[in-house]
């Protein structure tokens, strides 16, 4: 059944323009899937439901932990050992009871990644390890959805997207062809709180801007941000035409 958008809720997204009424019943109507409920997903998801996504399926196998709580905002202390897309549901309802949270608490594998993916429009990769990455790319790919990825440094983080649906242009994996011998995430380099409120929102404005059809999106870019300069990149990615996941050969 359509949803109509809710216009006291969303009024200052309907004055603007670029989303208007129209902007908003799509956010209504739409649904996306977060992949990792840590640093990314949390201010991403948290961004999506309070502009109103009418659905959200939520995945991720793990328990919040007191170290999270430096920067994965959904999360309280009295949250501690509990699974995270669980607090995450209730946080998100919280904020809004009429958006339909979808919770599986489980890891996305190979085996379930099409049955859990697959009703999404757009799938949004807030994962932290190369192989989860590569996983959702190649699932992305073959279920012919809209990609927005991010990933987080010590001060700095990048976003981009790939629209699947003509599979014409580049995949994650023309940009990261394997993953390096040596892994390195924040639990051995550290991660300042803020980067991924910044980065994850950004996720989130994407997000809305591709649903809703506003403005200039940055689907076949890579948009980086270094917070430690305050600055901003922003470059177009290219196919590899020896890509295992989207060449054509």
């Amino acid at each position: 059944m359509e949803k109509s958008a809710d216009i006291i809720r969303h009024k200052r997204h309907i004055l603007l323009k670029e989303i208007g009424g129209h902007g908003q019943k799509l956010i209504a109507n739409s649904h996306v899937a977060i992949i990792g409920m840590g640093g990314l997903g949390c201010p991403c998801a948290l961004y999506l439901a309070a502009c109103g996504i009418g659905k959200i399926t939520i995945i991720d196998d793990d328990v919040v932990d007191i170290s999270n709580l430096q920067r994965q905002v959904l999360y309280k202390n009295e949250d501690i050992g509990k699974s995270k897309v669980e607090c995450a549901k209730s946080a998100l309802n919280a904020l809004d009871n009429n958006i339909e949270i979808i919770a599986h608490n489980e890891r996305l594998t190979s085996e379930n990644a099409k049955t859990l993916l697959n009703d999404a429009q757009i799938i949004i990769d807030g994962s932290d390890n190369f192989k989860t990455r590569f996983l959702v790319n190649e699932i992305s790919f073959a279920l012919g959805k809209i990609l927005v990825s991010g990933a987080l440094g010590r001060f700095d983080g990048q976003i981009m997207a790939f629209d699947f649906r003509n599979q014409n242009g580049p995949c994650y994996q023309c940009l990261v062809p394997a993953a390096p011998i040596v892994e390195e995430n924040c639990d051995f380099l550290g991660v300042i709180g803020a980067i991924c409120g910044i980065i994850g929102s950004i996720m989130a404005l994407e997000t809305i801007k591709i649903i809703a059809n506003a403005g200039e999106n940055i689907i076949g870019r890579l948009l980086i941000y270094d917070g430690l300069k305050g600055q901003m990149r922003n470059i177009a990615l290219t196919q590899d035409r020896d890509c295992k996941i989207c060449s054509k050969k």
